[in-house]
C-alpha cells in the first residue's frame, strides 16, 4: 500500500570517504608531505575524486609527517601528532 505513491521529497546524498590506516603511511620517507596525489602515485588509493580518512588502525614509525586529508579519525590524528607531524583538513565541496 506504501510503494503506490512514489517518493518524493528530499534524498539524504552522503559523502563516502576512502580509509587509510595510519601503518600505510610508512610508505613515505620522514618529514614527508602527505596528500591526496601522493597516496594515488603511491598506490595506496585509487580513483581520482575520492575523500580521505586517515583511520587509526596500524603503527606509524615515520617522524614528522605532514598530513592532508580531509578528515581523520581521533585515534589517527593522536598517532600522528604523537611522533611530531601534523593533521591538516581539506576542505571539500
Amino acid at each position: 500500500m506504501t510503494r503506490r505513491v512514489p517518493k518524493r521529497g528530499f534524498t539524504h546524498q552522503g559523502r563516502e570517504y576512502t580509509g587509510v590506516n595510519v601503518g600505510r603511511l610508512n610508505k613515505f620517507d620522514e618529514k614527508a608531505e602527505v596528500a591526496p596525489e601522493n597516496l594515488r602515485q603511491k598506490g595506496i588509493i585509487k580513483g581520482r575524486k575520492r575523500l580521505i580518512k586517515i583511520l587509526g588502525e596500524g603503527e606509524l614509525t615515520k617522524r614528522g609527517l605532514r598530513v592532508s586529508a580531509h578528515r581523520f579519525s581521533k585515534e589517527g590524528q593522536r598517532k600522528i601528532e604523537e611522533l611530531g607531524g601534523t593533521a591538516e583538513v581539506i576542505e571539500h565541496a
